[in-house]
């Protein structure tokens, strides 16, 4: 199979075609990843919890990010490979450019930046320097402080046309991507019609143009209580390589994510 783009996922998306992206940190995983057929993988900074036994990303530092990245890269041959910018990477725009340029020398093809309005500037300095950005909202995990905990996002309507125009807004500066994290599957659906580049859910409802997993959470492996928007597809398959091959599969057909998985 071809090497997956910025071109293919955009295709993908105005073709009606549903998009799957798996976390991975190794160079094991992503050969079998790119093996089930999943789209893209991303590298993220979510390594700090089910890689390194941190209770938080905020740890997670540059360096942890480029090493991964390139074990990632190293046996990547059909996804389209998403870094992570780690917490406090991108506090300006310049910081944000020497940090992004050293994970792309790595290995990503997009980078992904959490926040909102404030992002802007980073977006298109980013953009007019030809790195792809990714903007991450809703729960934005290396915000926990502020944010209070792990709750999710938007389910007023003055909150959700926050995100609808902070996504509007930040496509507009030159972001590729949006993610959005455990909001409202009406409010993953509004902001994916809001936009014309491809929206990633996690925890977001069915509508998104993709949908996004922790690798050890959809394996079951991760302890602890089962995120609600989280499907263990261990349970119904015999082996590793089947269940990453039926997540693909699911989502591809939009199987997953069911209503037991969304927010309302």
């Amino acid at each position: 199979m071809p090497q997956n783009t910025l071109h293919t996922i955009s295709t993908m998306k105005a073709n009606g075609d549903k998009i799957s992206m798996l976390t991975s940190y190794d160079s094991t995983f992503t050969h079998r990843i790119n093996e089930a057929g999943v789209d893209m993988i991303l590298v993220g900074d979510s390594l700090g919890m089910v890689l390194q036994g941190l209770d938080s990303t905020l740890p997670v530092n540059i360096t942890d990010m480029i090493y991964h990245t390139r074990c990632v890269k190293a046996s990547n041959s059909q996804c389209l490979i998403m870094s992570d910018m780690p917490f406090m990477t991108y506090r300006t725009p310049e910081e944000a450019m020497t940090n992004a340029a050293a994970l792309m020398q790595a290995g990503a093809q997009i980078v992904k930046l959490e926040g909102g309005l404030w992002l802007k500037d980073t977006v298109a300095k980013l953009f007019e320097q030809g790195i792809p950005v990714c903007a991450h909202l809703g729960l934005t995990p290396q915000a926990i402080n502020k944010l209070g905990g792990y709750r999710v996002q938007g389910r007023t309507p003055e909150e959700a046309q926050t995100m609808i125009d902070e996504a509007v807004a930040l496509e507009a500066a030159g972001a590729s991507m949006i993610l959005l994290e455990c909001v409202p599957s009406a409010v993953g659906k509004a902001v994916t019609e809001a936009v014309s580049v491809p929206v990633i859910g996690i925890g977001a409802g069915p509508d998104t143009d993709a949908q996004v997993l922790v690798l050890h959470d959809m394996l079951g492996i991760t302890p602890g209580k089962k995120i609600r928007f989280v499907k263990n597809f261990m349970e119904q398959e015999n082996t590793i390589q089947d269940a990453l091959q039926a997540y693909a599969q699911e989502v591809a057909s939009q199987d997953f994510p069911a209503p037991e998985h969304c927010f309302e």
